[in-house]
């Protein structure tokens, strides 16, 4: 470090658990709220990853505690990544937790949803309804069903309050596939067939999947009339690609489920991304409702099904 630097040029991931590293820097008048690589601030990197010694040195020299980068403040950063540290240590210096952001979802109101709901005195009109607390819920139970996930390459499509008779009547069906229930996916003639899905009801609705290609998330719009969906690919090249469909049409693409929300997410999707505990398949599972309890409905669904040529394309 040059003696004397008031920029954070040259810090690294690895340099939040290390005060040293910044004190020198804040003493030469570097901003804790300054831009750090483009899209973050110290203050709320730190409030992810860093110590709670390196967070009290940057807060406590923050003109604004509750300053707002990516749509959230540092304690809000803090909170979503389960860091009850570094959130204990920003609400001492001042943190407001019930200062409204990211669509209605406060530091505060989001502490509710994980584990660190009594780290804030709760206002009377902040509790989380029975439908937020469903979905919280969910998030980790679902984590722990498809913990043995662990393959790219599949697709789901998660189809809130239909079943899968009720989502087979919305897409052109050209035959129903029967194949041996002892015989794992990959090892079936079927796998690789670009036009073959898999659906199976589950509570809260239905899967549609995939477990080698990307042809159920093309079909959100088909089976989402006067309900919703949020399909998602699981691309080896690229990483996870998300998107919601709501009564027929698409309404968002290019997400990235399992990373942290957007600050235009809707308060939805920050639920369902807080409660997904960083796994892209829960996060569609949550945002729609649907709780499996099983992995079945990605690698043993309850019917093999050959789309016609209108859900083909």
């Amino acid at each position: 470090m040059v003696e004397g630097q008031a920029d954070w040029s040259g810090i690294v991931h690895g340099d939040f658990t290390d005060p040293q590293k910044f004190l020198q820097r804040l003493e030469a008048g570097a901003d804790p709220l300054g831009e750090l690589w483009t899209f973050y601030t110290p203050l709320h990197v730190a409030a992810k990853e860093g110590s709670p010694q390196v967070v009290f040195e940057l807060a406590s020299r923050a003109l604004d505690l509750d300053a707002l980068y990516g749509g959230r403040s540092a304690l809000w950063t803090a909170v979503y990544h389960d860091r009850e540290d570094n959130a204990w240590v920003l609400a001492e210096l001042g943190a407001d937790p019930w200062r409204p952001m990211m669509n209605g979802w406060s530091p505060g109101r989001l502490s509710l949803a994980g584990s660190l709901g009594d780290l804030f005195d709760l206002p009377e009109d902040e509790a989380l309804t029975d439908q937020e607390r469903a979905m919280a819920d969910a998030g980790p139970e679902l984590a722990e069903v498809f913990s043995g996930i662990s393959y790219d390459g599949f697709s789901a499509a998660c189809v809130a309050g239909l079943t899968a008779v009720e989502t087979l009547q919305r897409l052109t069906v050209g035959e129903v596939i029967v194949v041996d229930d002892h015989t794992p996916w990959y090892e079936e003639e079927i796998c690789g067939a670009r036009d073959i899905v898999g659906v199976t009801d589950v509570p809260g609705g239905c899967v549609i999947a995939q477990p080698w290609g990307y042809r159920a998330v093309d079909v959100l719009e088909a089976v989402t009339a006067g309900t919703f969906a949020y399909g998602m690919y699981a691309n080896p090249k690229s990483g996870n690609q998300g998107r919601i469909a709501e009564d027929g049409r698409q309404v968002k693409w290019d997400l990235h489920p399992g990373y942290d929300p957007d600050p235009d997410s809707t308060a939805r999707e920050v639920l369902a991304s807080f409660a997904s505990c960083g796994d892209a398949l829960v996060n569609c599972l949550v945002y729609s409702g649907l709780k499996p309890v099983s992995t079945d409905c990605l690698e043993r669904p309850d019917a093999w099904v050959r789309l016609g040529p209108r859900d083909s394309q």
